[in-house]
């Protein structure tokens, strides 16, 4: 185990990890060169397209250093993005070491900081690396006085490297041997294998990627999973190098893979551990189990292609578990269901994923995130909530495990809902609380002032700046995440002319002066179109939708009126004028009263339509409202 080294890059969103991997594969000669192509261990289409890491993907090198020996290196390639940093966190527990990449034209950034706290947590040996230094405006000289700032380590310990041409990139692997302990284990005690991550494989079923922490597995073991209590007989197991490798065992101190022959991944939870099933070990300290942030309705375009969603979210849901999905209707969409996501990046690319690989185009009902809502009465667990809202009855189970100890709250009952449609009759409401987020931006001082601004019209609180040096800072917040889910992003990179970058993380439930907002076509309500809104902004809000509903719907044969309301209350309004049909175009001549008479019959025709008429929104009005 002395010559096994096991680590990973982390890094911010585009500073260059992929690029970084891509080389030490070429180095170690890992991959063929006629296979050699960018971004390699990015195996999706949309990877390599947005540029950017979704999945982490381990590999395993073989390096011949300055040493004497030969060192056996294990890499997983892991995501930047604020969304996907469960998929950090999972790498962090197989490894003992990480390389901290920061970009030299950019400098430390938010998702810098965020898995850097995540791997000192793990109490990984850290190699700070100055990455992109071929670039004309890289500032290599910053960069290290942030890091030296930030880990407190000495500037000879910081590494140069450019992930393009390939400078630097040996001197890398050879820190990785010299500063990551080899990992500990005893390949003859029980087996203890942790899983941290899983894919789905059309033939073979579950593929579970394990670290082998004590004993050694081999294909033809049966083994015991300990979290979920499944026995399995392994069908194979193997290595990455980066495709499937197999060997004939994995010992401890070793990164591969196990195929289970499971049929659902749900069934190898990641986090879990895998023991043999004659000699079974304790269980190793799990992860936490990922839990979506952000819900959206997921629609088909047409009523027919429902099954056809339904076979393509369940495919998708084996490969991503951090994906929810339940069934849901609405009386203006049809079946579909109400699906749960890590944040907004993660619900565009499962509407990307859907499109491109089963060809299904989706609706998208307005985003929204979980709130608790606390119920005066205590409920029975057989009582339900009844809920309507558009004339749907929706039923809610009430959960008898969230009933609050009388002190603490009067006597209430908490239900989480994640749709509006899911709203209790406000008279049955005490308070409704929403999740709170604890951002940290990281800026150029110039635009504090704006940012500050922009967090302030989301309605979150000001914590403390830190000032990396004289020119950047670090400024910490507390914002609402309903204020962060949808369009928060792209203003804080307006306002900042796209220099600040951003982490979240969810902090608890407060307390929330939310309301539902519903949108009236025709005077019935549209249920995708309601949503939860502070009360503050709830005309704003209110008024821009009907504003954008006006553009996009087309004229009818009568008028078609647009509002905004909070219960029965109309708040905003607009009307979309008939078309003018000239039925008296016709008449040459003649009594006027023929005139009059056909403008009349026109008249009570248009009074009819007004009465029983419905309007067909088209779909592009659901994305045109979504987009704020």
């Amino acid at each position: 185990m002395n010559n096994i080294r096991n680590f990973c890059i982390i890094a911010h969103i585009d500073h260059g990890k992929s690029t970084l991997a891509d080389r030490f594969l070429e180095l170690t000669n890992t991959v063929p060169k006629r296979e050699m192509r960018d971004q390699i261990l990015d195996n999706m289409d949309l990877e390599r397209e947005r540029g950017i890491t979704i999945k982490l993907q381990p590999v395993r090198m073989e390096y011949v250093a300055k040493f004497p020996q030969t060192f056996i290196l294990n890499l997983i390639d892991t995501p930047g993005h604020v969304d996907f940093s469960y998929e950090v966190s999972r790498s962090l527990q197989a490894v003992e070491g990480a390389i901290l990449l920061v970009d030299a034209s950019q400098g430390v950034e938010a998702q810098t900081l965020a898995n850097l706290y995540l791997a000192v947590e793990q109490n990984l040996a850290i190699i700070p690396v100055v990455n992109k230094i071929d670039l004309p405006n890289a500032d290599v000289e910053k960069s290290k006085q942030e890091l030296i700032k930030l880990l407190g380590c000495k500037e000879e310990e910081i590494l140069t490297a450019s992930g393009k041409t390939g400078e630097g990139v040996a001197e890398i692997l050879d820190a990785v041997i010299e500063r990551v302990p080899a990992p500990t284990g005893d390949k003859d005690k029980p087996l203890q294998a942790l899983i941290f991550d899983s894919k789905y494989d059309d033939y073979r079923g579950v593929v579970v990627f394990v670290r082998v922490v004590n004993g050694q597995i081999k294909k033809g073991d049966q083994v015991h999973l300990l979290g979920v209590g499944k026995e399995s007989h392994v069908l194979e197991v193997g290595i990455f190098k980066p495709k499937f490798s197999p060997t004939n065992k994995l010992e401890a101190g070793e990164i591969g893979y196990i195929v289970t022959g499971f049929k659902e991944v749900a069934q190898a939870r990641v986090g879990d551990t895998v023991t043999r099933s004659s000699d079974r070990a304790s269980a190793l300290p799990g992860y936490k189990q990922v839990k979506p942030m952000v819900f959206a309705g997921f629609f088909p375009e047409t009523g027919e292609e429902y099954p056809k969603l339904r076979e393509a979210v369940s495919q998708i849901k084996l490969s991503d578990a951090a994906l929810s999905f339940e069934s849901e209707h609405s009386p203006a969409l049809g079946f579909g269901f109400r699906c749960g996501f890590l944040g907004m990046l993660h619900m565009e690319i499962i509407a990307e994923r859907l499109k491109r690989e089963h060809g299904v185009s989706v609706v998208i009902t307005t985003p929204s995130v979980a709130y608790q809502v606390e119920i005066k009465s205590p409920l029975l667990p057989e009582e339900r909530v009844r809920v309507r809202s558009g004339g749907t009855q929706i039923v809610i189970q009430a959960d008898p495990t969230l009933t609050l100890p009388s002190p603490l709250k009067g006597e209430g009952t908490f239900l989480t809902i994640h749709s509006p449609l899911e709203l209790p009759d406000p008279s049955k409401i005490t308070e409704i609380r929403e999740p709170w987020a604890k951002v940290e931006i990281v800026t150029p001082v110039k635009y504090i002032g704006p940012i500050m601004s922009l967090v302030q019209l989301k309605h979150g609180l000001f914590g403390r700046t830190e000032y990396l040096d004289e020119n950047r800072v670090i400024l910490h917040f507390e914002v609402p995440l309903a204020g962060l889910i949808t369009d928060f992003y792209d203003k804080l990179k307006s306002v900042s002319s796209g220099y600040a970058s951003l982490n979240y993380e969810i902090l608890d439930f407060r307390a929330a002066d939310v309301i539902k907002l519903d949108i009236l076509v025709a005077e019935e309500i549209i249920e995708a179109f309601s949503i939860m809104v502070n009360r503050a902004d709830a005309y704003e809000v209110g008024k821009r939708t009907v504003e954008k509903l006006k553009e996009i719907i087309p004229k009818q044969q009568f008028v078609i009126k647009l509002q905004a309301a909070i219960g029965s209350k109309i708040i905003a309004a607009e009307r979309i004028p008939a078309l003018r049909k000239d039925v008296t175009a016709k008449l040459y001549g003649g009594d006027v009263t023929r005139k009059m008479k056909l403008l009349k019959k026109q008249k009570e025709g248009k009074k009819k339509m007004l009465a029983s008429g419905k309007v067909e929104i088209p779909s592009r009005a659901f994305l045109e409202v979504l987009k704020r």
